[in-house]
């Protein structure tokens, strides 16, 4: 008999019992001992095998196999559970293209069905994924613009991408440079202005379990071209000025600052570009106001120097002289004017503010004016002696300052021309429908600049008769005191004097038509020098043209001729048939 008081899992196999003796070997038949155990703590097998301090690791999209193994008998029932879910049963789970959204803790529970015992084994799972894209590269100004802040980030991805920087296939530590900051996603590294050369291409490498090759971005560091540039301008109705001051390109962008006469600006470093305001008012005219710029890779300070001005203005002629009625241009120039004024005004002789006048009012308008940002032209149309004559006034105003300087406008008139008299006035006929003038002038004029004649303007008026007049007879001449008193009357009660024609300067005759044979006329005429007129000539009526008898008696002579004639003709023809009848 075999006793068995400890029965371990070592135990199970087959059994016999032998017998024998000095003659004989009895052997029993073989009987199986089935040890029933189990199970114990399972043991799981991950493929592909990433272990790492905080678990098994896999890569984003590939095949994981989970293997569940526990030592039991009868063999064990495995059934498997993420973050306590049951999701599958059975020794090997494999999760096809794994993602992120998998990484959790699974357990692997094992079972035995006869013993009803069970045993359970959980392991971490990090699934890692790349950041996405590629790193960022930036280079900054650092440490009052003498070092460049190089900065890499590469944001998400698990774990944290590994970043460091590279210049000439070496790390900048090793090459003397700072770490100025290391974090998750992003390095820092300060790298001295002075030990940089210009355009310098820096690297930045960065690495990832989830990626099978490095990525990287790249920062050049290169200088600004050129100098800094200051300009001002104002705001609306120049409340503000505004100085501006930028120094553009390079990498990184400069820093630029202000400084003024009392200070201020001085604290205000910006990059690229840096804009002081300042209350517009005059007491700044004439002051300085200097930027500075200052880059890494220059260990100079560079600047540029603003001085406000208030507009400076010039004219070509301070008096200008015309005749009447040409036209005439006054200039006006901005020499001198920062910060830029708002606009060049003309002010004309009344002190009234010149506006370009719109299109419908071209032809009526006085003046036209023209402008650009230097320089404004006013041009007077058609000069009038009495009305355009006096002091124009050109303006100018800026933020700063303004001021005005006066233009001198002289209108001169023309020679009076010389004096005109009717020679002789006569209706062509006895209808009186038209008037024959002659007239001749009593000078050559007052010559000079403007010349002495230019033409006649012919006028006539209607006027109550007195009874015909003579040829050409004036209405001034003596006459009785009734008549005279008439007279008077007569020209009291006249129409007035209506323009007829305007003739040239050569002529000396015209006829006057469209006359109404029973109105009584007064004719005058005035000579012209451009726009001056001369004294109209003595008012004169048209005289009847003179009866002329010989026409009339010539007519006569021959109409008795005629009949005498034909008498004649008819007396000798009446003696013939006489004569042809009595033969």
């Amino acid at each position: 008999m075999l006793n068995m008081t400890v029965v371990n899992r070592n135990n199970t196999g087959w059994y016999r019992c032998v017998a024998q003796n000095k003659v004989n070997q009895e052997r029993s038949d073989r009987i199986w001992i089935d040890v029933i155990y189990g199970p114990d703590v399972p043991q799981i097998d991950v493929t592909p095998y990433r272990l790492t301090d905080r678990g098994y690791t896999a890569v984003e999209r590939q095949t994981v196999s989970l293997l569940c193994q526990a030592q039991s008998n009868p063999p064990s029932q495995y059934v498997w559970f993420y973050n306590n879910s049951q999701v599958y049963t059975g020794p090997q789970y494999t999760i096809s293209r794994i993602l992120r959204i998998h990484t959790g803790t699974y357990a692997c529970q094992a079972q035995n069905t006869y013993l009803n015992t069970r045993s359970m084994k959980t392991i971490s799972l990090i699934v890692y994924y790349p950041p996405e894209g590629s790193p960022s590269c930036s280079v900054l100004p650092a440490m009052n613009s003498s070092s460049l802040n190089l900065t890499c980030s590469w944001t998400g991805g698990l774990p944290s991408p590994s970043l460091h920087w590279t210049r000439d296939l070496l790390t900048l530590t090793e090459r003397g440079a700072g770490l100025w900051d290391e974090g998750a996603n992003h390095v820092s590294v300060l790298q001295p202005g002075s030990q940089t050369s210009n355009n310098t291409l820096f690297t930045c490498l960065g690495t990832h379990p989830a990626l099978n090759t490095p990525t990287q971005c790249t920062a050049r560091a290169w200088s600004p071209n050129g100098e800094p540039v200051c300009s001002a301008f104002a705001t609306r109705n120049n409340e503000y000025l505004l100085l501006s001051c930028s120094w553009e390109g390079g990498s990184p962008r400069a820093v630029v600052w202000w400084e003024g006469p009392k200070g201020e600006g001085s604290t205000q470093g910006v990059e690229t570009a840096n804009i002081l305001v300042l209350h517009s008012n005059s007491t700044k005219n004439g002051q300085a106001y200097i930027c500075y710029a200052k880059h890494p890779l220059d260990t100079l300070t560079r600047t540029c120097k603003l001085t406000l001005e208030a507009p400076v203005l010039l004219t070509q002629r301070s008096m200008v002289s015309v005749f009447e009625g040409n036209d005439v241009q006054l200039t006006c120039i901005l020499h001198a004017n920062y910060p830029p004024a708002d606009q060049i005004v003309w002010l004309n002789n009344r002190r009234q503010e010149v506006e370009q006048e719109v299109q419908e009012a071209l032809a009526t308008r006085k003046y036209v004016l023209r402008r650009a940002a230097a320089w404004a032209n006013l041009t007077v149309l058609q000069t009038d002696g009495k009305t355009d004559s006096g002091q124009y006034w050109c303006s100018a105003n800026n933020a700063v300052g303004g001021t005005e300087i006066p233009v001198t406008l002289l209108v001169k008139r023309y020679p009076m021309p010389p004096n005109v008299t009717l020679v002789r006035l006569v209706y062509r006929s006895r209808q009186r429908l038209q008037v024959e003038l002659e007239w001749q002038i009593k000078g050559e004029g007052e010559g000079g600049e403007g010349g002495g004649l230019t033409g006649f303007i012919l006028e006539r008026r209607l006027s109550t008769a007195l009874g015909r007049r003579g040829e050409g007879e004036d209405d001034t001449t003596t006459a009785p005191a009734e008549q005279q008193e008439l007279l008077h009357e007569k020209r009291g009660s006249s129409s007035p004097w209506q323009q007829v024609a305007v003739l040239g300067a050569v002529e000396r005759a015209h006829t006057m038509g469209n006359m109404t044979p029973t109105d009584t006329y007064q004719i005058r005429i005035t000579a012209v020098n451009h726009r001056t007129l001369g004294h109209p000539s003595p008012p004169k009526t048209p005289a009847d043209p003179p009866f002329n008898a010989y026409p009339a008696v010539i007519g006569a002579a021959i109409g008795g001729i005629l009949v005498a004639t034909l008498a004649t003709v008819l007396l000798f023809m009446y003696i013939i048939r006489n004569n042809n009848n009595r033969t």
